[in-house]
């Protein structure tokens, strides 16, 4: 039905917030890799606000309310995202809206992606489009927000006005936002009292607390040595003339200084939460040059000056303050001025990239200037190759292989299966079968379920290499559970009898030599894998028959040393190609997503030059570990021939 109305140019005034004493909608934000703020459920932030309420200066663990955010928690007190696995930090913001807006009637507005799954709009871009569809604008243009989209709500799609690509869009009702009355404190930052009751004694909660005692006892460091070094010359530019230590951590807020230069070229940077007894504070740094605030900085001008004001958590009181550019906070170290890369550390470190995230985000809480630098990125490919430096690899046969649907073992017969593994047994011992848990003298749980010829539900039989006992029945239905290829594997010990396939769709393998060390091996070149696999229709095999299943970041590229150990795992690996179980399909344990193609418990090295995902190199354990992998699928060095 057409929608009445003419259509709505978003105006660039941005959206209004509510006076100070009425009720309104709270969105708790990140700030992802693009500048932009992306938003938490409302389950989320119902989550936060609970925690908020209890102590204000704690930590939020989210994994508690949402199992794929398990890897982070939010530090209140210098309003930062942790991710505790790798130390890498975001920073986060408390916003508020209308409660008559979308957040706080529970309204989602999500776009489709190309992997078919639905991603939410940015909140206020959410609430624009909200208020457009409420006053029956037929369009939308999203143009003066920063997109260049229009929003047909007659179609329910969002249109590209460069690449006029079109892209579905969804309303959908979800929890609402929580909602907060009474007023916000403008000039003073969030309570920091003592928090009740006894403290915990997770890792987790140990590790903050050392840190922030390590925190006031760098303080304290900081302070006699300034306190040194302005004795001589106490009226010089650029010096701190007095500095505290902070009691941030025992209940009182951050440091407390008031710009006071009158020079029309100085940058003046006040920090804290702007109480009595203040200390000055001059710098010739322009704001860009100081992005070390617990949160993004503001920015004001006045005068031919700029002022930088770092409010602590004064500042999730006040949204507006932080909807700054990205590229603001960033430019050079500041002289005197630590760096601490908090994502720079591999796991061949002392350090913990845990410790180092949660150092940097105490250590900034607290008011020191520490600036926390960008991670390197990964090496993930050697330099370019010409096509011909690739060589094959000494000692195998081709350079490549593939898997077609003609290669894909057909199904044996599941008794003939169980009887060529297993020897019958005379005396049954008195113990429970570990498939369907009833005793060997008795029954087995299958009887009435599977009908075999010629295997009795109370039959029992011993598997020859490990010796462990079923009923014949119960082994007869657990080989029908699984790919039907010939093979047996004992649920007990693991152990595999027969030859273990697996359900890799087809596709492509290529391995050669390039003239390049890894990292940890000098005097070897390299091995490359590139496995390719497209993406199809999943068989009677896979866990959906007949739907669609994706394949994405093929091709992929994987490394080895060229050495004698690393040409053995190369061959072990072509063996497990041939027989299935690089790959399956299920849930991606990286995005979520289901019925995609994924790796098979057999880890592989995709990082050429570096170590920070822990995919790379060095690694003097991986090739032993590979091996260990290999012979848990029944790829054992066994199997090679000499």
């Amino acid at each position: 039905m057409a929608r009445p109305g003419s259509g709505l140019l978003v105006p660039m005034s941005g959206l209004g917030y509510p006076p100070q004493n009425l009720a309104r909608v709270v969105v708790w934000e990140w700030l992802n890799e693009h500048g932009r703020w992306r938003p938490y459920s409302a389950a989320v932030c119902h989550h936060i606000e609970n925690v908020l309420k209890g102590d204000a200066r704690g930590s939020v663990v989210l994994g508690q309310v949402d199992a794929q955010l398990s890897p982070y928690i939010i530090d209140l007190q210098s309003m930062h995202q942790f991710r505790q696995d790798t130390g890498t930090m975001r920073p986060v913001q408390r916003n508020f809206y209308e409660p008559s807006s979308a957040p706080g009637k529970g309204v989602v507005w999500e776009w489709e992606n190309d992997n078919g799954s639905w991603t939410p709009y940015d909140m206020e871009i959410c609430v624009t489009i909200q208020n457009a569809y409420e006053k029956q604008h037929p369009w939308l243009d999203l143009t003066s927000l920063g997109f260049c989209y229009l929003i047909d709500f007659n179609s329910m799609s969002q249109t590209n006005r460069q690449s006029q690509r079109k892209r579905r869009l969804r309303r959908r009702m979800d929890l609402a936002y929580p909602l907060i009355m009474g007023s916000i404190p403008k000039s003073q930052s969030w309570p920091v009292g003592a928090s009740s009751g006894q403290p915990c004694s997770c890792q987790q909660c140990i590790l903050v607390n050392s840190t922030r005692a390590a925190s006031n006892a760098i303080l304290a460091s900081q302070r006699r040595k300034l306190y040194g070094g302005t004795a001589g010359n106490p009226g010089a530019t650029g010096t701190l003339t007095v500095v505290r230590q902070s009691n941030t951590f025992a209940g009182t807020s951050l440091w407390s200084p008031t710009s006071g230069s009158s020079s029309t070229n100085n940058n003046n940077i006040s920090v804290g939460g702007g109480q009595a007894n203040a200390e000055q504070v001059q710098s010739p740094l322009s704001s860009a040059n100081f992005p070390c605030s617990p949160v993004m900085p503001s920015l004001s001008s006045a005068h031919g000056h700029h002022a930088l004001t770092i409010n602590g958590q004064n500042n999730l009181n006040r949204p507006g303050t932080q909807r700054i550019s990205v590229g603001t906070a960033r430019g050079a170290i500041p002289p005197g001025v630590p760096a601490l890369p908090v994502k720079n550390l591999t796991g061949s470190g002392p350090v913990h990239p845990a410790l180092a995230g949660m150092t940097g985000i105490l250590m900034c809480a607290a008011g020191l200037p520490v600036c926390l630098t960008r991670a390197p990125k990964p090496i993930l490919h050697p330099p370019p190759i010409n096509k011909s430096d690739m060589k094959p690899v000494p000692g195998i046969n081709g350079m490549r292989r593939k898997t077609k649907k003609k290669h894909l073992r057909r199904g044996k017969n599941p008794e003939d299966v169980v009887r060529r593994y297993t020897e019958k047994i005379k005396v049954v011992p008195d113990e429970d079968c570990t498939i369907c848990m009833e005793r060997l003298v008795m029954s087995s749980g299958y009887e009435g379920v599977l009908q075999h010829r010629g295997i009795k539900p109370e039959l029992v039989g011993k598997l020859g290499k490990c010796g462990h006992m079923y009923h014949l029945l119960c082994l007869v239905a657990m080989y029908n559970n699984g790919n039907k290829d010939g093979s047996l594997q004992c649920p007990t010990c693991k152990t595999i009898y027969g030859e273990k396939t697996g359900t890799q769709p087809p596709g492509k393998m290529e391995y050669h030599v390039i003239p390049h060390c890894l990292p940890g091996y000098p005097d070897s070149k390299t091995i490359r894998i590139v496995y390719d696999i497209p993406a199809g229709i999943q068989t009677n095999e896979h866990p959906n028959p007949g739907k669609k299943f994706s394949a994405r970041g093929f091709p992929r590229h994987c490394y080895l040393p060229d050495n004698d150990r690393g040409r053995k795992v190369l061959k072990l690996l072509i063996m497990a190609w041939d027989r299935r179980l690089i790959f399956t399909i299920g849930t991606s344990s990286t995005t979520g997503e289901s019925d995609t193609v994924v790796w098979n418990e057999i880890h592989h090295k995709t990082e050429f030059g570096s170590n920070l995902t822990g995919h790379g190199y060095p690694d003097p354990n991986y090739l032993e570990n590979v091996l260990t992998e290999l012979s848990a699928q029944g790829v054992g060095e066994d199997n090679l021939k000499d």
